[in-house]
């Protein structure tokens, strides 16, 4: 096993609304050093939420990096001493409208570890009630049901792209235990 680097030094390259990206040089042991950039993100949540069985809901909205607009699992950034329930059931009230009688976490995974720290904690919302968005000033959100099958179907046409919504479907069509082992205390 390959032990952890001696990190030498840490800069701050950039601070935003959403990230920030430092530049840490590291000491291997075997004398060698290497520069890595790193993207710093206070974590995430990604949101199943089940109307019925059969059927999720999906939120569609343009994603300026890429260019187009996608369907995807409700999802957002978490808030500083947020816990990951909370924090998941608020973002999908503020994207969906919708509000959900039970809900558990099942699982939390690295999204880009070879250059973002960023965490994302997957959660089970059931028990759907109906109510009113809440979108951010940026936020164009079309919010609409679809069963598993369509969802498959959307990511053949290839409109579902992202890995969130694609390890959501996995998860619907599984056996719907534990998705990955929480990391969150890592």
């Amino acid at each position: 096993m390959e032990s952890k680097p001696q990190v030498i030094s840490s800069h701050e390259r950039f601070a935003g609304r959403v990230f920030s990206v430092r530049t840490d040089e590291l000491a291997f042991d075997d004398g060698g050093t290497a520069q890595v950039d790193i993207v710093e993100h206070r974590g995430s949540y990604a949101v199943i939420a089940t109307p019925s069985e059969d059927s999720v809901v999906l939120v569609r909205q343009y994603r300026h990096p890429v260019g187009r607009s996608l369907w995807e699992v409700p999802a957002g950034t978490a808030e500083p001493g947020e816990d990951v329930l909370g924090g998941a059931l608020r973002e999908l009230a503020e994207e969906t409208g919708y509000r959900a009688a039970s809900a558990r976490a099942i699982g939390s995974v690295y999204m880009t570890p070879g250059f973002c720290d960023e965490i994302m904690h997957f959660v089970h919302a059931a028990g759907l009630l109906p109510g009113t968005q809440s979108l951010d000033e940026d936020e164009r959100i079309t919010v609409q049901n679809f069963t598993i099958d369509e969802m498959a179907q959307l990511v053949r046409s290839g409109e579902i792209a992202d890995a969130k919504t694609l390890l959501a479907l996995l998860w619907l069509q599984g056996s719907r235990g534990e998705l990955a082992p929480n990391r969150a205390d890592n």
